[in-house]
């Protein structure tokens, strides 16, 4: 009976284990679609430019360890600026339509695609714009078109930029919850918020620079584009000078105001297609997936290795909407032991996060720049921890609207004390040791444990002094005064010293082949995000693995309410000093 019960076990245990398998593989179908048929592109077709879908630099490689599964998404801008790239000398593409584009996609991200928009536009294709109602940011991309269209009802939102912050001292006040902060740095105003109910001097000081210099080189691009003087453009945006179709054709910033159909028929009659046809379409997506798909590429032997670093930095594996050690250092051995990678390029779109996760990835550089060259590519913003994970690149490249610096450190604590003795809550400890309970978040701050954590914060600023003045060939003085945690634009950290050129992805690849001393290279994407099985299940729930949580609950509560959300659930989960950017800010 022992022996048929053993039998039986085995047997049911070989079932249940291919049943899990059959499963698994179903699942990873489903999330994953598989490769699938792909769109083919047609003769005669048109690009459609739609980036709603497009929120990161890099869409990620996944490997599934439980069941040996791969994916690589193939949606984020480096595949968007790949296809246009490739559009460029596709006989079948015979220009890119961009309607009502409604992108996520951050002002650094915008200027790299525009960029690219003007280089197709040079091969003879065309490049038109149509929407219902512009936003500043949108417009800001469309107005590298040949052809600019406003629905006749539509608006133009063309007035400068602007930043708000919400501080809470009275609201802590009021409701007993406090944040104990323990700072270096008169700029780092991350957490100003908490311990003033008005911006301070030094902090709208820094605003009113970063703002106006990335209004500068909005406006320039604009100028560039549409032939309209930086001086006009500034008097437009001060008297909205554009906010109706007629003011903004009256002022040049559009070409015609027509209907959607009109648009349309337009184009048709650049591909002298009748009007009663339909023209071809694709979408950039599915462009940029055939592109990934037939590139020729890979027979040269040479690479230059493309390591993404974006979100915040945190501890753990990392993905594609943060940044971990386990990932990036993974990565980097990776690339400085392929004797076919010749050059590393960091990409960086971050605003910092955990001092000690930066300083475990600035040591995986400094090991790899000993090996091959280094360089830093600067997307929307590399601040704070983000600098620090930059700072030792042989060089560093930013865009000019970049927001980078932020040189500074600070600790953040809740407090409850003053709610739990509303409450009529009071907390007891019982130790062994005079420092043995630490901090508590029910009683006040220990002036003991103050000092601790004070003199780790300054141990951290101290070394991110020194990492930035070996690392930029300064001084430590030299870098103190541009430090203390201040934020600048990547034209401004060029007259500093803080980067190197000013210049998108494309400009550090071939500064990075011309340091390796070669001419003939492929570029190769990392990192490679290792996924457990668990991880799968745990983000399904009707929605993709690819679908973030963060997209439902936007699509539950709205934009703006997730925002507030947001920055709640990033002060919980921040554990140790952290290197971040001193304020969040949105350019719409």
């Amino acid at each position: 009976m022992k022996f048929l019960g053993n039998v039986l076990a085995t047997i049911v245990g070989l079932f249940v284990f291919f049943m899990i398998l059959f499963f698994g593989i179903v699942l990873v179908s489903v999330v994953f679609g598989g490769d699938g048929d792909h769109v083919k592109v047609k003769a005669d077709s048109v690009i459609e430019l739609d980036l709603k879908e497009v929120t990161q630099d890099y869409g990620g490689q996944f490997k599934f360890t439980d069941f040996d599964y791969f994916e690589t998404k193939h949606d984020g801008v480096s595949d968007v600026l790949n296809a246009i790239e490739a559009a460029k000398t596709d006989d079948k593409i015979k220009g890119i339509s961009i309607l009502n584009n409604e992108s996520r996609i951050g002002l650094a991200q915008s200027k790299a695609i525009r960029r690219k928009l003007e280089e197709f536009k040079k091969s003879g294709k065309f490049v038109v714009a149509y929407a219902n109602a512009f936003s500043q940011k949108e417009y800001y991309l469309n107005s590298v078109a040949d052809t600019v269209y406003l629905n006749p009802v539509g608006e133009l939102d063309f007035k400068g930029i602007a930043a708000e912050i919400l501080f809470f001292k009275d609201f802590e006040d009021k409701s007993g919850v406090k944040m104990e902060v323990i700072r270096h740095g008169k700029y780092k105003s991350a957490v100003e918020p908490f311990l003033e109910n008005e911006m301070s001097s030094a902090n709208r000081e820094q605003m009113s620079a970063l703002l106006n210099s990335i209004w500068s080189s909005v406006v320039t691009d604009i100028s560039k584009s549409r032939d309209i003087p930086v001086d006009s453009l500034n008097a437009i945006a001060n008297s909205l000078g554009a906010r109706t179709p007629e003011l903004a054709k009256q002022k040049r910033l559009i070409d015609r105001i027509a209907y959607e159909d009109e648009y349309h028929n337009g184009i048709r009659k650049a591909l002298k297609v009748d009007k009663a046809e339909e023209y071809h379409k694709i979408s950039i997506l599915d462009y940029a997936e055939n592109v990934a798909r037939t590139n020729l590429g890979y027979g040269k032997k040479d690479k230059i290795a493309i390591i993404y670093a974006q979100g915040e930095i945190q501890s753990g594996e990392g993905d594609v909407t943060y940044i971990g050690e386990g990932s990036m250092r993974r990565s980097l051995e990776e690339a400085r032991n392929d004797d076919k990678v010749k050059a590393v390029v960091l990409r960086v779109d971050s605003p910092g996060g955990s001092a000690l996760t930066s300083e475990l990835i600035w040591r995986e550089i400094e090991l790899t720049k000993k090996v091959k060259p280094v360089v830093v590519s600067m997307g929307n913003l590399a601040a704070s921890g983000g600098y620090y994970i930059s700072c030792n690149a042989n060089t560093i490249f930013a865009e000019s609207s970049t927001i980078t610096g932020s040189i500074g450190v600070f600790g953040a604590l809740p407090n409850f004390h003053p709610l739990a003795t509303k409450l009529g809550i009071n907390a007891e400890q019982v130790r062994t040791h005079q420092n043995a309970s630490g901090y508590s978040v029910f009683e006040p701050i220990d002036n003991k444990f103050k000092e601790v954590v004070t003199e780790s914060i300054e141990t951290i600023y101290t070394t991110f002094l020194k990492r930035v003045a070996d690392g930029r060939k300064m001084t430590v003085a030299q870098v103190d005064s541009i430090a203390q945690g201040r934020v600048w634009t990547g034209a401004d950290a060029l007259k500093l010293g803080l980067v190197d050129k000013i210049g998108g992805m494309d400009a550090a690849i071939k500064h990075a082949a011309k340091l390796a001393k070669v001419k003939e290279y492929r570029t190769e994407d990392y990192p490679e995000y290792e996924k457990t099985f668990e991880d799968l299940l745990r983000s399904l729930g009707g929605i993709s693995m690819f679908q973030s949580k963060e997209a439902l609950i936007k699509e539950e509560i709205g934009e703006e309410n997730y925002q507030v959300l947001d920055r709640i659930r990033k002060v919980n989960e921040r554990r140790g000093v952290q290197a971040v950017m001193p304020f969040e800010l949105n350019i719409q």
